[in-house]
């Protein structure tokens, strides 16, 4: 019984022991399951973790790199702006500087240069092209070269766009301008200012587009002023002032009577600028004081005072005087192509520059390149057939200039004519072949009057290498004449 109960104690303790064990392993077992459950979880927790800051990292990356391309696109976009608004300005900057080289090329002076400037910036941001006015005396219907550089230049600045404005003084031609008159000028009739006025205008339009330019007569409004204005309009300037010009300070010192009505010449010259709200006006040097007047009348008017701009006296052929009929030195605009071209021929080399400048419509950066071309010592004689031409060409047209040339090639410098033609002087009366004859006769170059009218009629006379039909055709100085087949005369008339 007690081995049994022995046996029965071993057992039972033997099934503790194994249940013990049991449980223990069992314990082991649940705890090591529990840590590696633990573990594996953290595992998988910092394999996420790593994942999702890979995905944070690349979204990151990501959003890093659009926000640089992003900036970069902007900043391109910026930087481009930036230089198309540069390119704009440099654009506007070098038309403004070209306009000026334009308007300043042959000017003697040029008043009001920096508000210029500003008006042609303006004129260039808005479209609006600026007033040019220019005023002409209808007393002297005949226009040359000399009277043509005032129109060359306005020619100019209507092919930079601005509006021309004629302002044709049939009202002030009515005192006269007494500028450079030593005494009081005779005042014109209406009829006489009329006829002289539409010769004018025939002649203008030979040089400025006429649907382009304004005529305007400052009758228009000088005529509508009542006393009450005139008034106010002489209480602008002081006697003092007036005595300031020259001519009228010469003639005062001098005891030669000046007219009341004289000082109202520039006055109303003035006026027309405040009517026509003038931006530039453009006179001959002599007229410095007029035009100056509009500036101070402007500014007493609250307008912007207009730019004066002057262009100096053109010297004739002769190289001596100004271009004037009455020395016989001067080049006509309705002179027929041929006597146009060998009249520019005879033009003094030191004045090839200025003629370029003031009688030709030459861009600077053209002229530029003659000047480098004289300066490197090229003949001046191929720069005056170039000079020739281009006036020639401006009258008459490329084809009549090209023929124009050929002609002087053919008769001087392959001497078909002599380099040395005789010079026959020529009292002018009628301005004809006809006041020829005698001088011809003394020259013995015909034997009478008769013999010249025969050779005429057989088509043995020319002038300047265009056969003469009668005796009543013009003549000018500087035309060359051709008597049978060989004998060569340059006319000068006196």
């Amino acid at each position: 019984m007690k081995e049994e109960m022995k046996m029965g104690a071993e057992g039972k303790a033997a099934q503790v022991n194994a249940e013990a064990g049991i449980g223990k392993a069992a314990g082991i077992n649940a705890e090591t399951g529990e840590a590696e459950v633990k573990k594996k979880t953290e595992a998988m927790m910092k394999a996420g973790a790593g994942e999702a800051g890979t995905e944070m990292k690349a979204g990151a990356e990501e959003a890093g790199t659009e926000m640089k391309a992003g900036a970069e696109e902007v900043g391109t976009e910026m930087k481009a702006e930036a230089e198309e608004a540069g390119t704009e300005m440099k654009t506007e900057a070098e038309q403004i500087r070209h306009q000026m080289r334009v308007i300043k090329q042959g000017a003697a002076e040029l008043i009001g240069e920096e508000e210029l400037e500003q008006k042609i910036a303006e004129s260039i941001r808005t479209g609006r092209p600026l007033n040019i006015k220019f005023g002409m005396d209808p007393s002297a219907p005949d226009i040359h070269l000399g009277h043509a550089v005032a129109l060359r230049k306005l020619k100019q600045m209507q092919d930079l766009g601005h509006n021309i404005i004629i302002v044709i003084g049939d009202f002030t031609g009515k005192i006269g301008d007494p500028t450079g008159r030593s005494k009081g000028r005779k005042a014109m009739t209406d009829s006489e200012v009329l006829q002289n006025a539409q010769t004018y205008q025939e002649q203008i339009f030979h040089i400025l587009h006429k649907k382009k330019t304004q005529v305007r007569f400052n009758g228009e409004w000088l005529e509508l002023l009542n006393l009450s204005e005139v008034l106010e309009l002489a209480s602008t300037i002081t006697v003092a002032r007036m005595l300031e010009r020259d001519d009228f300070e010469r003639r005062f010192r001098t005891g030669v009577p000046i007219g009341l009505h004289e000082f109202f010449y520039p006055l109303m010259q003035a006026y027309d600028s405040v009517e026509l709200r003038a931006d530039l006006e453009l006179g001959g040097s002599d007229q410095t004081f007029n035009v100056l007047m509009g500036r101070s009348l402007q500014k007493e008017r609250g307008q912007e005072p207009q730019a004066a701009l002057f262009m100096p006296l053109l010297e004739g052929i002769d190289g001596k005087e100004k271009m004037s009929k009455s020395l016989n030195n001067y080049i006509g605009i309705d002179e027929d192509a041929r006597t146009m071209f060998t009249k520019v021929m005879q033009v003094p080399d030191r004045l090839i520059v200025k003629y370029f400048e003031l009688a030709t419509d030459i861009m600077p950066e053209d002229l530029d390149q003659i000047k480098e071309r004289m300066a490197d010592g090229c003949n001046p004689r191929d720069c005056k057939l170039l000079l020739a031409k281009e006036i020639t060409a401006l009258y008459h047209g490329e084809e009549e200039a090209e023929v124009a040339k050929r002609f002087f090639i053919d008769a001087f410098t392959n001497k078909e004519v002599p380099e040395q033609a005789g010079a026959l002087a020529v009292v002018m009366e009628k301005g004809t072949l006809f006041d020829c004859i005698r001088p011809l006769i003394n020259a013995g170059l015909v034997g009478s009057g008769g013999e010249f009218r025969r050779l005429i009629a057989q088509g043995g006379v020319q002038k300047n290498g265009v056969r003469v039909e009668h005796l009543e055709e013009a003549v000018q100085t500087g035309d060359i004449l051709r008597i049978g087949r060989r004998k060569f005369v340059r006319v000068e008339l006196c």
